[in-house]
Parts: C-alpha cells; structure tokens; sequence
C-alpha cells in the first residue's frame, strides 16, 4: 500500500497531497491569484518568489492532514512540466530534496496527465477515450486506448483557450483570471458582433486562438477610436460562443473519427458553464458518455498528481535526481526524462 506525497507548482498554485493505495488523504492548496490579479495575468518571477515562500508550508500541512511522518512514505512525486520553469523547479527542488533526505523513489508527472486522471476521482475511464484538455496553457486533444497511452491528436497552433480569455478579458477591463467573469457575463448578453471563426472551412483537428483574440482587440480599440462603448455582455457572449464552438466542433469531429467510448473533460477552462453545458447536449446526441471533474478538479492541484503518482510507481517509473524540468514536455512523452 504505497503511500506518496505529490508535489504540483507549474503556474500560479502552490499544492501538496498525499495519497495511499488509491486513497486521498490529504489536499492543500495556496493560490497567488489574488497577487496576479493585480497584473492581470501570471508574472512568473514572482509566482516563483511565492512558490519558494509557500512550498514547505504547504507540504507541512498536507502530511500533518494525512497524519503521517515523512518516515512513512514510499515515494515523492512531482510535477516536472509543462508550467512556468522557475515554477517548476521550486517543486521539483523540494522534491529532490525529501526523496534524498528519506530515501525514497522520485516520480515525475506531467501536469496534463494530472488534470486528465483528477477524473478518475470519479469516474472510471473506459477506453478507446478522448480527453478533451483545455486550460490556460494547453489545449488539446487526447486519445486514449488504455492507461497511460497518450496519442495527441490535435491541439492549438497558437494560443492556448485560457490564454485567450485572459487577455480578451484584460481588454474589456474584465478582473483575472478572465474565464469566470466571461462566463458570468455571457449569460446576459446576446451574440451581437460578427467575428470569425478560426480555421474554418479547414480539414484540421487543431485549434487556433491568437486570430480570434486579436479580432476582439481590434474590435474593442476600434470602437474607442470612434467614441463608441463596446457592450460587454455581448461581446462576451460573442466571444465565447465562437472559442468554446471551436472546442465543441473538434470533439464531434474527433469522436466520430476516432470511435471512442468515452469523453472526458480537464483543465481549468473544463469549468467553464457553457463549455459543461454544450459538450453534455453534443455527446447526448452523439450517444457517447461524457464525464465532467468536479471544480475542486478543474484548477491545479497536487491531487490529480497523486493519482497519475499511483500509477507510476506500480510501473516502477522513478526518476534519478539530477532529473531536470521540461516546461514543455509533451504528453506523449511522459516516460522520456
């Protein structure tokens, strides 16, 4: 019955979680959202300044929650990309530092496989399954034909969904992270301005964002240079009637071609109302199941590490401690460090 701490500060989230046989004993969590509001977005420089400050803490009161000594863990997992590399490493150095000290295996994890297996809290996967992962950094899609088989099919030329509504937010004067107050304002508005949707007409399971946020800025300015008011429940509704359609069409087109049993959704952007309420409608008609994590699972977490860590060790897959990160290791690369 192994019992493993897991480590996760890849953006703007210092965790800590310990897990036993498949069993979640403790899960702490120290946002910095409140500091980086005030930037509008993520500064990396000082997401790692508070990583550092908070790392410790955060690890202390996820084993005193688990009640456990450090003495009686088998393992320390952590995750080593993609993210933020400052970020990164100040989890990763913490790591190194408990495997060596206590002489136990060290687990690297990749930050999407976490949000991926945080379902699995929930639900069991039934495979051949397409993970649908959309955050602020990544979006893509995953085919899945067992445990731990990553195959991207698709994912953003350019920018990430998240990204997007961050700074489509930012230019509407919208508070960060951009995704909730969108959301919320959406539902007021009407879908009253034309803006184009991207990588249409085009045979591509992949996705674009950086044309459609430029479109909106543009759009905003333009009014402004011309003393007009842009009306911001409908260019939110807008918005993200054009950005999550896009997510909506790549899965249709991915489940049909693909034939898989399941549909899973992850990541940040994975809270998103309507994107929850479209995908449900659309796999309905489809007749294919659909799992949605619950919203403690949608942000970072060191939970959705743990559970990929559970699997892990049972493959036996430690890392040696001059292991470095990777902030943009690949999915389907989860086992090359």
């Amino acid at each position: 019955m192994a019992k493993i701490l897991a480590i996760e500060s890849s953006c703007d989230e210092t965790a800590a979680s310990v897990i036993s046989d498949g069993v979640l004993l403790s899960n702490i969590v120290s946002t910095q959202i409140d500091v980086h509001r005030k930037y509008g977005g993520v500064m990396p420089e000082i997401a790692s300044r508070l990583h550092a400050e908070n790392i410790s803490i955060v690890i202390k009161e996820a084993m005193e929650e688990a009640k456990l000594n450090f003495e009686d863990l088998d393992a320390v997992a952590v995750t080593r990309g993609p993210g933020l590399i400052g970020a990164l490493h100040v989890g990763l150095q913490a790591a190194k530092a408990i495997s060596m000290l206590y002489n136990i295996p060290l687990i690297p994890v990749h930050h999407l496989a976490g949000h991926i297996y945080a379902n699995e809290y929930v639900s069991e996967f039934k495979f051949p399954m397409l993970a649908v992962v959309v955050s602020g950094g990544n979006t893509e899609l995953v085919l899945m034909k067992d445990h731990m088989n990553f195959e991207i099919i698709a994912e953003t030329v350019d920018d990430a969904i998240g990204e997007c509504y961050d700074k489509v937010a930012r230019v509407l004067g919208l508070p960060y992270p951009g995704g909730i107050p969108i959301d919320k304002l959406a539902k007021e508005g009407q879908h009253t301005y034309d803006l184009p949707t991207p990588l249409k007409g085009v045979k591509t399971l992949n996705l674009s964002y950086s044309g459609l946020k430029t479109n909106v800025i543009n759009l905003v300015h333009n009014l402004e240079q011309k003393g007009e008011k842009v009306n911001v429940p409908d260019m939110c509704k807008s918005f993200q009637d054009v950005a999550v359609g896009l997510v909506i069409d790549r899965t249709i087109k991915a489940v049909k071609q693909y034939q898989v049993n399941q549909v899973i959704l992850a990541g940040g952007v994975s809270a998103n109302s309507y994107l929850r309420s479209e995908m449900t409608k659309e796999m309905n008609k489809l007749n294919v199941e659909l799992h949605i994590p619950p919203m403690w699972c949608c942000t970072d977490n060191a939970a959705m590490i743990a559970k990929v860590a559970s699997r892990l060790y049972d493959l036996k897959v430690f890392a040696p401690l001059n292991l470095g990160v990777d902030p943009n290791w690949k999915i389907d690369e989860w086992n090359k460090f």
